[in-house]
Formats: structure tokens, sequence, C-alpha cells
């Protein structure tokens, strides 16, 4: 099996080394240098479920009641999927999805998350071959993102668990971000807007929308996306920053100085934090604005 190292981690997930760091101090993930690509797919829904603001300690008590709920699993952000309800954690295995710190199925098709009062079994069954597949093809998907000869492979892959999986929000990011890359923007976007549709709460999908739509010139409704993402991940720094850029090119300085700003406190070094200072700066230097801003401080 493929080894990553944590350069590697932050990199392919677009995550920081204090992310990192603090879902390992948290107990979320396990402390390592070298990485396999199942831990990938284990830190690529802890980063989801963060990105929709639930907390760590929420995170780890559904872990243990699932792991209580489930006789015999180990590792339920692997061998179950899961996705937030509200503040929550839920999970999808052997063809229920339910919220283990409750033991109440939910429906987790309608956008806010019906309850039934029902248990789930807890007996240990072997998974169904259908859900082996998914994640093992998911999970293959990821680990051939890493290297570009065999980016085709991963897309292959992610259309597989659509097939099997047709609302699979993470693959709908990933298939994105691939196409992205090779500049096939409609099929992107085409992508992006799936994920959205299949998971409206996922700050990332409209992150990346952005991204593709900023791209291929709608800039006012990048902006849109980007401020969605924030609305649902205030401390989403990157949509900060993209979001000033976006309105830095439709001619609104002001909302872009305040987003600039949002960028500093929450990521104040590298090349990215200086451009952001440097751009205070030029914004900061047109007089009028300067003494309006300053009023307002």
């Amino acid at each position: 099996m493929n080894q990553y190292g944590r350069a590697d981690v932050l990199r392919i997930l677009r995550i920081s080394a204090k992310q990192l760091l603090g879902w390992q101090r948290a107990g979320l993930a396990r402390s390592a240098e070298a990485f396999t690509f199942f831990d990938l797919v284990q830190l690529r829904t802890i980063r989801d479920l963060r990105a929709k603001r639930v907390r760590p300690a929420v995170i780890r008590q559904s872990l243990m009641a699932m792991q209580k709920q489930v006789a015999g699993m180990e590792n339920p952000l692997i061998e179950a999927s899961a996705f937030s309800m509200g503040s929550h954690v839920a999970y999808r295995h052997e063809g229920h999805s339910f919220d283990p710190v409750t033991g109440q199925l939910v429906l987790d098709f309608e956008p806010v998350g019906a309850v039934l009062s029902a248990k789930p079994k807890s007996e240990k069954v072997k998974p169904i071959a259908t859900f082996e597949t998914v994640a093992e093809l998911f999970a293959r998907g990821v680990a051939m993102e890493e290297h570009p000869s065999t980016h085709d492979e991963a897309i292959r892959n992610y259309l597989q668990v659509l097939e099997l999986e047709p609302r699979h929000a993470a693959a709908h990011i990933n298939l994105g971000t691939l196409y992205y890359n090779r500049r096939d923007f409609a099929s992107a976007e085409k992508h992006y807007r799936l994920a959205v549709e299949a998971d409206h709460r996922y700050a990332l999908a409209y992150f990346d929308l952005g991204n593709v739509l900023d791209e291929t010139g709608r800039v006012e409704e990048a902006a849109e996306a980007y401020r969605t993402a924030l609305q649902l991940a205030p401390t989403y720094a990157d949509s900060h920053y993209n979001l000033a850029l976006a309105y830095e090119r439709l001619g609104q300085p002001r909302r872009a100085l305040h987003h600039w700003r949002a960028y500093l406190k929450l990521d104040g070094a590298g090349a990215w934090a200086r451009h952001a200072r440097s751009q205070i700066t030029k914004i900061l230097a047109v007089d009028p604005l300067k003494v309006v801003y300053r009023r307002r401080a």
C-alpha cells in the first residue's frame, strides 16, 4: 500500500499543518508521519465535517458511539459513510442512516434530516459488497490523485463511485477538481453543482464552484458562491481571500478590504498573507476611503 508523507497529505487534502495537528491532538487521526490512502479517506471526512462546523468533540463522540452500536467496527470514518446532521454526525451503514449517539434512524435525503423512532441493528454483519466497493473505489481514487500519470484512473474510480452512489458529494468534488486542473471547466462546474445538490451544507463545494465561475468570467456568481461558503464556514480563510479578489475585480474595494482583513486574522503568514497586506495598503491609500474606514473602525 502506498505511503504518503505529512507534506503530501497537506497538499492532497488542501489542509494546513495546524489543522492536521489539531485533529491528531483531538484523537480524530493517528499521530504519524507516514499515511496510507485509507488515512487520506479518514482525514478528508474529518475535513468535510469540520468545514460544516461540526466540533471535534462531537465527531469523537460519534466515533465512540458508532463503535458501540456496531460490534467489531474499528474505524467508522472508513467502514461507514459519515455526514453532518446540523451540529451532529450521522452515518450510512448497511443500508441504514442513523445517529449513533441517539440510536435513531434518519432520512438523510431531506434538507434538514427527518428522524425516525427506531434503532439500527447492533449485531455485526458483513458489510454489503456495494458499500465495500464504494469505499475502496473512492480510496483508490484519492490515491491515484497523487501522480498526474494516474489521474485518468482516478477519474474512472470516481465515476464508478457515482454509478453506485450518485449523490456522493466528495466524489463529485474530487472529479470537479481533476477536470478543473485540466481546464475542462464545463465538466468541473457540472460536478461542483452536483456536489452542492447532494449536500447543500458543503462549504468546499461552494468554494470550488466559485473558483470555476471566476475562471470563466462570471465574477458576480463567483462572489455569491464564496459568500455562501462563508455563511457555512465563516473561518474558511481561502473563501475570504478569493472573495476579496472577486470584489476587487467588481470594483468594490471597501468590500474587498473587509475580506482581506478577515483573511489575515485567519492566516497571517506566507505569500498569500503578504499579498493581502499589500492589497490593504493599496486600498487604504485612497484618501476618501481611508477616512471612511477609520471612522467605522
